[in-house]
């Protein structure tokens, strides 16, 4: 039997994760996984990665802002124990100064707003902004419906192409935990 874990993101590697077999292994891995990515210094709130643990066979996913982050955290994750294999499927964003001042504006204005100080002081603050040529992302998790809406709310404010709001709340993970 298969057993598989799967990250919600997001971390953005919130790495919550919604797990999809009971296998203590391949949830201890993930756990580690998760551990690894948010330890890891130069993870930010502008990339996202999720993972998959199948067997002591990890992938990573999602997207980082440069080239050498994905290196790492491969390489990090790589050293785990139970881990056989690293399959890194992270994308590197694209250069782009319209990107990088969407990411900070959109940051700013989160961060910035009273409903969200509480997420901007956490070690690794829960919702990420991946900026792909010009498209908004928010991945995460939050604590209501109240916040998701404000987040997209805020994000829209912005000269963006398109907004995708993968926000979920708590109660959604936690539900999806609880499906198993």
């Amino acid at each position: 039997m298969f057993a598989r874990f799967i990250a919600a993101a997001a971390v953005v590697l919130t790495m919550s994760a919604p797990v999809l077999a009971a296998d203590t292994g391949n949830l201890q891995i993930f756990r580690n996984v998760s551990k690894q990515v948010l330890q890891y210094p130069n993870f930010t709130v502008f990339d996202n990665v999720q993972a998959e643990v199948n067997q002591g066979v990890v992938t990573l996913t999602g997207k980082v802002t440069m080239p050498y982050k994905a290196k790492d955290i491969e390489k990090r994750v790589a050293k785990l124990t139970g881990v056989t294999q690293v399959n890194n499927q992270i994308e590197t964003l694209p250069v782009s100064q319209f990107d990088d001042d969407l990411r900070r504006g959109i940051a700013r204005a989160i961060y910035g707003n009273s409903n969200f100080w509480g997420y901007g002081s956490m070690v690794n603050p829960p919702i990420h902004i991946i900026v792909d040529r010009g498209h908004v992302t928010l991945e995460g998790v939050v604590n209501s419906n109240v916040d998701r809406v404000i987040a997209r709310s805020l994000a829209s404010g912005f000269p963006a192409f398109s907004v995708t709001n993968n926000l979920k709340t708590d109660a959604e993970m936690k539900a999806e935990l609880e499906k198993i």
